[in-house]
């Protein structure tokens, strides 16, 4: 097949003729004559010239007259050309290559030519100047600011997502007339509910349950040992009083209640304190019943119809509670009973909607609590605590003013991450108050209406990195150290500095290596820098992507919400337990255990597991080739499949960008949907019919190198169980061959493949953390900065402290480059 350049087959003479015209300096093989600058020119010339030149100009390239040689006229050209040398895909499939000596030498060079220039003229880059926070920031600086957990997804529409993958990019956080309306309403929300403001009347929130929710086991660890089912619902009340809570059963889709055939003892908990309990089921009237299927347009009997549709009619109790935030515990007393016959599976898609389950598990479908009556005062919340640090004097204006300033100066200090002006300190008090009125609204109301207008500030919603007065344009800065103080807690916390950190950069000490890495130290031991977890890993990994992914039921009728919910806490386990024992990045690959509970160890074949909590389990043999490291993790190999089937190029095209750092070109627009079967008409795997796909050299170009890697993982379905055969019952084939020739198969042989680029590895977690830490993506000038941290934390085994810590003392984390 001839070769292709630009979409048209080009005949190999005539190839071979053009590379002469173009390339009159053949490459010797004996290259150590050479200078590695000529060398990099001669091979330029032989081998890529005939595309990259002023006339075809392929991917808006051209080395035409170019000494490239000259490292330092050539910017972000360098780090392309350095990129396809490394990954040795350029020339072409089916093109002639320089040997691997060549590009050995080559790589070594330019990489070292480009590094010792950086260094030598550190290019920190530019940030905006205005940087949004994004939704699940505002979440977590409401909980330091105020102590108090808001439901942010309910408050704020989600962020847009940079072509990096984060969300707390600058660039993407734009902000709209819409957006700021929604953030007013937040901020009053949140305001009213941390002073404790008595709402206008009862209000009521709804808990839904899931149909697809198994409810056979434990639901959470804040419900009792014993039970099973139910919902734990952590849920605000605003001031002390009375309260409803009423419960409504699962049904099927005509309605009839499911597990009346016996009787179910559901218990209502406050805080674990048994608060009511209720008997339902098993007094189904012995009269004519509906039709077996439950299904048929004929009644019943009156009154077994009315008991099996409004048998949980009066699941429905008062209690009172305290404000402020409490767990309501809903949970059946499990019957630790076998029933006779045979056991089924659990029912999913048409069966789940349909079928009676007249003799099985009674479930809580929905919860309601509603409140409050006989409101009895806001009462001593965790949030009043934050927010009221004094008290004054009844009925004492003056006192109210002193008190107000003390506790509006306190707040506004930290949510604006910065010392105040008296500006600030008068803005704050007239909205005060406007709030406090003539008396009639009092002290609280004053408080919480310039709560809110904290929580609107531009000054906290926003931060603000500006160009000193001073500086020439163009120029390097280092950021101030209350800059500097919100960037490192952004980064680790997703939230605003503590006290400790605003003090140490009010008084210009944060600046100071030693104190500033003493300072990350320190945060990466607290529990807020899960939000690493969180935020940072979960995009990375596409954990977030699992909420939204529904697998054919048809072809998976084993995944649930529980499955669902057991694969995202598996990896946020796992990831965190690195950080937490400051493990190598390289045990993402497998570090010989992992988080299960019983759900999931019997997704895995994992044996001798039991209950729904989650616990470490070591691997070994099987199993640790099997399930080591995230690329055996099922929410990673759920989030690149189809809902129908397996994905080679999504999987292949994640371990590209997210491991190796080579992310794929888009694919072309007409570009045609893989075959349904083979070339005979007869059933096919995915591996058959992706070679049928890639016949055309146009897809080649991308295919050969990324899908072996997504291949290797054919052992697991789309909702990542192990198998041994695929489509039609055909055979798994899980090798592959890199276009170096270098072969390996399965997960076991993939995951050495990426251990032996380790470096590469490590390399593409520090870019994607980089670019996590800064609020930008990575420009050609960053790469520098990216291979020095990741060669400096090599001699720490990359460990994941060293890779932040390199991140925290870089230049463009700790200054910025002012506008030219």
């Amino acid at each position: 097949m001839s070769p292709r350049i630009l979409g048209f087959p080009w005949p190999r003479t005539a190839l071979t003729q053009l590379l002469a015209v173009v390339s009159p300096l053949l490459l010797s093989s004996t290259t150590g004559a050479q200078s590695a600058g000529e060398l990099l020119n001669t091979t330029i010339n032989q081998y890529c010239l005939a595309c990259h030149n002023d006339t075809l100009s392929t991917a808006d390239v051209s080395f035409q007259n170019l000494d490239l040689s000259e490292v330092a006229n050539h910017g972000a050209l360098q780090e392309k050309v350095l990129s396809q040398l490394r990954n040795r895909r350029m020339p072409p499939m089916e093109m002639p290559k320089p040997s691997e000596a060549v590009y050995n030498e080559l790589v070594s060079w330019l990489e070292s030519e480009i590094d010792e220039l950086a260094a030598t003229a550190p290019n920190p880059g530019r940030t905006d100047t205005f940087h949004r926070i994004n939704r699940a920031e505002y979440a977590n600086s409401v909980r330091d600011l105020l102590n108090i957990d808001v439901d942010v997804e309910e408050l704020l529409p989600a962020d847009d997502i940079d072509a990096y993958g984060f969300d707390n990019m600058a660039d993407v956080l734009t902000v709209s007339p819409a957006l700021m309306e929604r953030y007013l309403s937040a901020a009053r929300k949140t305001a009213r509910l941390a002073i404790g403001e008595e709402p206008l009347g009862p209000v009521s929130q709804i808990y839904e349950v899931p149909i697809l929710l198994n409810q056979n086991d434990r639901m959470s660890d804040d419900l009792p040992f014993g039970s099973r089912g139910g919902v734990a619902m952590d849920h605000y009340f605003p001031v002390a009083g009375q309260y409803d809570l009423s419960l409504r059963l699962h049904r099927n889709y005509v309605n009839y209640i499911r597990g009346m055939g016996s009787q179910h003892e559901i218990e209502v908990r406050l805080d674990g304190k048994l608060i009511q309990s209720f008997a339902i089921g098993g007094q189904e009237p012995d009269v004519l019943q509906a039709p077996a299927s439950y299904g048929g347009n004929q009644f019943g009997d009156r009154e077994w119809e009315e008991y099996m549709l409004f048998a949980d009619s009066n699941l429905r109790l008062r209690f009172e509670a305290e404000p402020g935030p409490h767990i309501v515990g809903l949970s059946f007393v499990r019957r630790f009973t076998e029933p006779e016959g045979v056991l089924q599976p659990p029912q999913s898609v048409f069966a789940a909607a349909i079928n009676e389950m007249r003799d099985g598990d009674a479930a809580i479908e929905q919860a309601q609590i509603t409140g409050p009556f006989d409101a009895a005062g806001p009462g001593d919340t965790p949030s009043r605590r934050a927010i009221f640090v004094c008290t004054p004097a009844s009925n004492d204006l003056s006192s109210e003013e002193v008190c107000a300033t003390e506790i509006l100066s306190g707040l506004a200090n930290r949510a604006y991450r910065r010392p105040l002006e008296q500006t600030d300190i008068d803005t704050l008090m007239d909205f005060y108050r406007i709030g406090r009125g003539d008396g009639q609204s009092g002290f609280d109301a004053g408080i919480q209406l310039a709560v809110e207008r904290i929580l609107i500030s531009p000054d906290f919603l926003f931060r603000v990195e500006q160009d000193p007065l001073n500086v020439a344009p163009a120029t390097d800065y280092e950021l101030s150290d209350l800059e500097l103080a919100s960037r490192l807690s952004f980064f680790l916390w997703s939230s605003i500095p503590d006290e400790e950190l605003l003090s140490i950069a009010e008084r210009g000490e944060l600046q100071n290596p030693d104190i500033l890495e003493a300072q990350t130290q320190r945060m990466l031991g607290d529990p807020r820098s899960s939000a690493l977890v969180k935020n940072f890993a979960s995009q990375w990994l596409y954990l977030r992507n699992l909420r939204s992914l529904v697998p054919d039921a048809v072809e998976f009728p084993e995944f649930d919400e529980n499955l669902r919910n057991a694969f995202r806490q598996e990896s946020e386990l796992y990831f965190e337990s690195l950080l937490r024992d400051d493990r190598s990045v390289l045990d993402l690959l497998g570090a010989g255990y992992t988080y299960v509970n019983e759900r999931l160890a019997e997704h895995y074949g994992i044996e001798g597991v039991y209950g729904s909590h989650f616990r470490r389990v070591d691997l070994e043999g099987e199993l640790a080739q099997q399930r080591g490291g995230i690329l055996g993790q099922g929410s990673l190999l759920t989030a690149t499949s189809y809902a129908n089937r397996t994905s080679p190029v999504l999987r292949g095209k994640w371990v590209l960008t997210n491991i190796l750092g080579t992310p794929p070109p888009p694919p072309p627009a007409d570009v045609p949907d893989l075959p349904e079967t083979g070339e005979d008409g007869q059933p096919a795997t995915i591996r058959d019919r992706m070679i049928q796909h890639r016949e055309d050299p146009n897809c080649a170009v991308c295919h050969l190198p990324m899908d072996p890697l997504g291949l290797a993982l054919e052992n697991f379905d789309a909702v990542g169980r192990w198998r041994d055969t695929g489509e039609a019952n055909l055979a798994i084939d899980a090798s592959g061959q890199l276009p170096n020739g270098t072969a390996f198969y399965g997960l076991n042989g993939l995951r050495n493949i990426l251990l032996d680029r380790s470096d590469e590895f490590a390399g593409t977690v520090t870019e994607k953390l980089f670019a996590y830490a800064i609020g930008r993506p990575p420009e050609y000038f960053d790469k520098p900065t990216v291979r020095m941290i990741t060669r400096s934390a090599a001699l720490d085994n990359y460990s994941w402290s060293s890779i932040i810590m390199g991140i925290v003392k870089s230049a463009p984390f700790r200054t910025r480059r002012s506008e030219s």
